[in-house]
Order: structure tokens, then sequence, then C-alpha cells
């Protein structure tokens, strides 16, 4: 089943700090890994916060910050934190059967888990995520949909 998502355009364009600016020079900012990409422009409020910290770390923390930084970005857009541990946001908010733009990717990993808003779906059906805590830095990557354990709408 296709879920429907919003235009997605890979990108080998490269993200720095993105601040405050627009959509259109996020775009153009570097990014420091090989697996950026970019899911396409939305109105999502999610994906709209978290790209502003596009190769930053807004939380402040040196370590296993992905969920510290999702929680950041969701009280930011008006709802309930979900808390620092990205396995946590496996039972948040509600559950949804496939990837949509603004859901939570809640993946595993050898040692913990992983946690990032879509922002869109590529060509072959694996999700464009903005996460904290990719190669050190707030990254929109396309990963792998066999990686994900569940997604998730945020609570209101």
């Amino acid at each position: 089943m296709r879920y429907p998502v919003e235009t997605v355009a890979n990108s080998s364009s490269r993200r720095r700090h993105v601040g405050r600016q627009s959509l259109a020079s996020a775009r153009e900012r570097a990014q420091s890994h090989s697996n950026s990409a970019y899911g396409g422009p939305t109105t999502d409020a999610l994906v709209i916060e978290a790209r502003k910290y596009i190769g930053t770390n807004p939380t402040g923390r040196g370590s296993l910050w992905c969920g510290a930084f999702m929680d950041f970005v969701l009280k930011r857009t008006g709802h309930p934190g979900g808390g620092n541990l990205a396995s946590g946001y496996r039972r948040y908010g509600k559950r949804i059967s496939g990837p949509q733009v603004g859901a939570i990717a809640v993946m595993g990993r050898r040692g913990g888990g992983h946690v990032g808003v879509v922002s869109g779906i590529d060509a072959n059906g694996n999700p464009i995520i903005i996460s904290g805590n990719h190669n050190n830095t707030t990254a929109e990557s396309v990963y792998p949909r066999s990686r994900i354990l569940a997604y998730v709408l945020p609570a209101n």
C-alpha cells in the first residue's frame, strides 16, 4: 500500500546550520554525511521545525541525543514531549501502519534505537527522516524501510 506523501526529491546539495531561514535556503546548506536527502516541500509543522536545526545540535547533549531532539521539536510545535529515549517513542502518540510526512519513525540499531520525523519517501519506498545525532548532527537522510520498528503520529 502506498501512502500519500509530498513531493520527494533527492538532493546532492550540502546543508549547514539552518537557523530560522527559509526552506529554500535549507536545501542549499551543507551536511557532512554521504546519505543526505531532501524530503521535499511541506506544510507539516514537525518537519518545518526539525529542518531549522539541520547541521546543529540544539539539545546541548554530547551523546545519545536523537530522542532529546525529537522531544525538543515536539514541544516547539505544541505537542507533548516524548522523552529522551528513542525506544520510548514506540509507545508515543498513535501508531500507524506505514510512513507518512510528519510521522515519527522509531528505528532499531545495535546497542539502542534511533528516532526522527518523516519528511518524505524516496522512489524505493524508503523513508526520508530528519533526526538528531545522525553523524553527530541533525540531518535529513534516507533510511532503509526495513530498519523501522514503528511509525507513530504525534500526541495532541
